[in-house]
């Protein structure tokens, strides 16, 4: 939506535009309505004395909704002459597409303005109200324009929302030519849409508004609404940063302030307590849940502090949930800090068990305290190596029987075949070691605890070493693979 474009149902792009150019679907509508008649989703507005629209009669967002691809703001990476829009517009050929995006970005608008670029009907859909039946009535309709040769395109808003068999009923279609899809989405295809749809589809990032681009919409309410807010410079830039990269919701706090008086000056104190608080975007369900955590454990990774108290924060500032975020601090712990501070993974246990104890908001310090102890721990992932070294080595050797030294011999017939013969009980061993191997016959020794230089296995280092040297002394060691 960049440049104040807001959704409003199923409502088309503002500006003229005649039946054969913009088709509107609606749930129940008609794909077609007679051409002395609004289609469902345009309903005419309510009009002054004057027949004038009254200025206030619709959102500021859908009144500066772009009508014009150039009045697109913060896109230029898919617009410009290099950009994959850019070079289908300059060969006037639309290829379907997935439009993925954050809210507030433009898709809707994207979409509706590529459909009057080339001069062709649009059919919209919102999946949330939308199932086969409408799809079905869709394609009937594409394939009339088909036949007086439009190349129609079949918009599908928050595609993501259609089941497996929904999408799969968009296939064929696709595929043959009947529609031009384009649809939007804020979830990621990879996890959010079926594949055999992905790669009929071009996938095109939408980016979330910078700044610059917010600073210009700004710019274009004020000039709406007739007259500067009456905003500090602190103030200005904090309104952008409400926003959070989302132009429709900036455009809606630019009308909310609309009736300002121009004095006194809005600080950002004030501003505060003019606007409700703005949770970040997040959904506990989708990618940017798992984007997050993963930033927080890498962050940890990489000995980075601050960064990864920050993640955490946006994290439980967004509302997920503190459980899960201790479960994860422990896994790191496990993980990536491992025997080189074995202390760590304790302390990130009783951090979990003391947000048990004392919920919200005094658990969450125990939280924080364990990140940062977690990221400025020693680190090593060779138990993490190890343990997938062992595992993929168990896999592979099937089901070797232990050798029968190391197995108990409790029945006269075991201690016959020779369970537990030549076992030598380490307690009573030189140094508690006797260097018997304990590895499977017909397998050779592997190595799969590899030590680093960090923390405490530094000292377990040099005591594997110590170990190997007296069972090659005890004439225990066997050919070994490391």
């Amino acid at each position: 939506m960049p440049g104040g474009a807001g959704k409003r149902g199923r409502k088309s792009a503002s500006g003229p535009s005649s039946s054969r150019h913009r088709t509107s679907a609606t749930a129940g509508g008609e794909l077609f309505p007679a051409a002395d008649n609004p289609p469902l989703a345009r309903a005419q507005p309510a009009t002054g004395t004057d027949g004038a629209e009254p200025p206030t009669v619709r959102p500021l967002a859908d009144r500066l909704r772009p009508r014009e691809l150039s009045e697109l703001v913060g896109q230029d990476h898919l617009l410009g002459p290099e950009g994959p829009i850019g070079r289908m517009l300059a060969q006037r050929r639309l290829s379907s597409m997935i439009l993925w995006g954050p809210p507030g970005c433009g898709k809707t608008t994207l979409a509706r303005l590529l459909a009057r670029a080339l001069d062709e009907p649009m059919i919209e859909l919102s999946a949330v109200m939308s199932g086969v039946a409408d799809l079905r009535r869709a394609f009937d309709a594409a394939r009339q324009l088909r036949a007086r040769g439009r190349q129609p395109i079949l918009f599908i808003d928050e595609i993501h929302r259609f089941n497996r068999a929904q999408q799969d009923g968009l296939l064929h279609e696709v595929e043959d030519g009947t529609v031009t899809l384009i649809g939007a989405t804020t979830e990621n295809p990879s996890f959010a849409l079926n594949p055999a749809l992905v790669s009929r589809c071009h996938v095109l990032v939408l980016k979330r508004l910078d700044e610059a681009a917010l600073a210009t919409l700004l710019e274009r309410a004020e000039a709406a609404i007739g007259h500067r807010l009456p905003l500090s410079p602190e103030a200005r830039k904090r309104l952008v940063e409400l926003a959070d990269g989302d132009g429709r919701y900036l455009l809606n706090m630019v009308e909310s302030l609309a009736d300002l008086p121009p004095e006194p000056i809005v600080d950002v104190a004030r501003l505060g307590e003019l606007l409700q608080r703005r949770l970040p975007v997040y959904d506990r369900q989708y990618e940017q849940h798992y984007n997050l955590i993963s930033a927080l454990h890498k962050s940890v990774r990489a000995s980075d502090p601050d960064a990864a108290l920050y993640w955490l924060c946006r994290m439980l500032e967004a509302g997920e949930d503190p459980r899960y975020l201790a479960r994860r601090l422990i896994r790191m712990a496990y993980e990536d800090i491992g025997l080189a501070d074995p202390e760590a993974a304790l302390h990130a246990l009783a951090a979990a068990e003391t947000y048990e104890r004392l919920g919200s908001p005094e658990g969450e310090l125990a939280l924080a305290q364990v990140t940062l102890e977690l990221a400025l721990a020693p680190k090593s992932n060779a138990v993490y190596r190890a343990y997938g070294a062992a595992t993929q080595a168990a896999r592979e050797h099937g089901s070797l029987p232990p050798p029968l030294h190391i197995l108990n011999a409790p029945t006269r017939l075991m201690r016959e075949l020779g369970y537990g013969r030549g076992y030598v009980y380490d307690h009573d061993a030189p140094d508690r070691f006797s260097g018997q191997d304990c590895f499977p016959e017909g397998m050779a020794r592997e190595r799969y605890y590899q030590p680093t230089d960090e923390g405490r296995e530094r000292e377990l280092r040099a005591r594997l070493e110590r170990l190997e040297q007296l069972r090659r002394e005890r004439g225990h060691e066997r050919d070994s693979r490391r």
